[in-house]
């Protein structure tokens, strides 16, 4: 898509719909190109299971005592 300053300006919807389509964006002034938009490289998705810090800690809790251990009780005894 080539888009002028006015483009830029006036109809930036257009421009960041052209984005979404993966699209590179012309900026022209005066009809001269003074720049290149480039859409930003999608990241794949990735599951919880595939970060590298799950299940970083082996322990024979379950998962709610975990928890239990971490936020504590409602009322902190001594």
């Amino acid at each position: 898509m080539n888009a002028t300053i006015v483009d830029l300006r006036y109809r930036m919807k257009d421009v960041l719909k052209a984005l979404e389509r993966r699209e590179e964006v012309r900026i022209l002034c005066r009809g001269k190109l003074k720049g290149i938009i480039i859409p930003q490289p999608t990241r794949a998705r990735k599951k919880v299971t595939e970060h590298p810090f799950f299940n970083s800690r082996p322990s024979d809790k379950s998962v709610e005592q975990e928890m239990d251990e971490l936020r504590g009780g409602r009322y902190r005894d001594l």
